[in-house]
């Protein structure tokens, strides 16, 4: 029993000996399809990164806009008037109260 193991084992030697390109081109095509596999992996997830982040943008962009359109309609005259009267009781004062300095 334990010599025909010993001659399995040398005829099995003996192939790979006998066939090692063969073997050594089907382990470089299983490293070459498990790496299309993983890269392919890879990609799709970077797409679909790409594609939140792009959302994201978009949705900051849309904020941004929104911030500048408030910040406009806040800077306008009329409505630091208002709330200058409305919030700390202050008028604009007449005419005759009003200096004119001018500098030499």
């Amino acid at each position: 029993m334990a010599d025909k193991n010993q001659g399995l084992v040398t005829q099995i030697w003996q192939d790979i000996c006998q066939f090692k390109m063969t073997y050594g081109l089907m382990i470089a095509l299983l490293i070459s399809a498990f790496s299309v596999i993983y890269f392919t992996h890879l990609n799709r997830q970077t797409t679909t990164e790409l594609d939140q982040l792009l959302s994201q943008k978009d949705q900051l962009n849309i904020q941004w806009r929104n911030l500048i359109l408030e910040q406009s309609a806040l800077a306008e005259h009329s409505e630091i008037e208002q709330k200058a009267q409305s919030f700390l009781m202050m008028t604009r004062p007449l005419a005759k109260d009003e200096k004119i300095i001018k500098i030499p």
